[in-house]
């Protein structure tokens, strides 16, 4: 009998839950689709899982080209700019010069905001004070939630 480590039977729940950490959840799929879609329109179940595969495939290439540039760069992080020179590498120049403006953007709207934050905080007396009013985690969200468009 031959050990699997790591692996189970192909009826085991392991393999479903690798496969669901691979993929971009489902309904988020379903929700950029439904964006572009006229408001009456449905989407198929086959279709999501489609798009799921077809966007989660895309991220991991893309990814494991900029990891791969990090590595031989003996750098930990991956980071916008690796993600950027990746998606010029593998050809998607038209797609990489966009991404590009984009990310300079988000970046000067970052820092305009940090640049915002820090008169306020500065005013406060005491560093408890600032630790109440902003917690790292809130601002964190915050700023994801906010849509930055060019």
């Amino acid at each position: 009998m031959v050990d699997n480590v790591g692996g189970g039977a192909s009826g085991d729940d392991g393999g479903v839950k690798l496969e669901q950490d691979r993929l971009l959840p489902i309904a988020n799929v379903g929700r950029i689709m439904k964006q572009i879609l006229p408001p009456n329109a449905k989407i198929s179940k086959e279709a999501k899982e489609t798009m799921q595969e077809c966007a989660s495939e895309f991220i991991s290439f893309v990814t494991g080209e900029a990891s791969e540039r990090c590595r031989k760069e003996r750098r930990k992080t991956v980071n916008g700019d690796d993600v950027c020179w990746a998606m010029g590498a593998l050809g998607f120049d038209d797609h990489a010069g966009p991404l590009r403006r984009y990310l300079q953007r988000y970046r000067e709207i970052e820092g305009d905001r940090a640049n915002q934050e820090k008169p306020a905080n500065a005013n406060n007396s005491s560093t408890a004070d600032q630790e109440k009013e902003a917690p790292p985690s809130s601002s964190s969200s915050y700023r994801n939630n906010q849509g930055i468009r060019m």
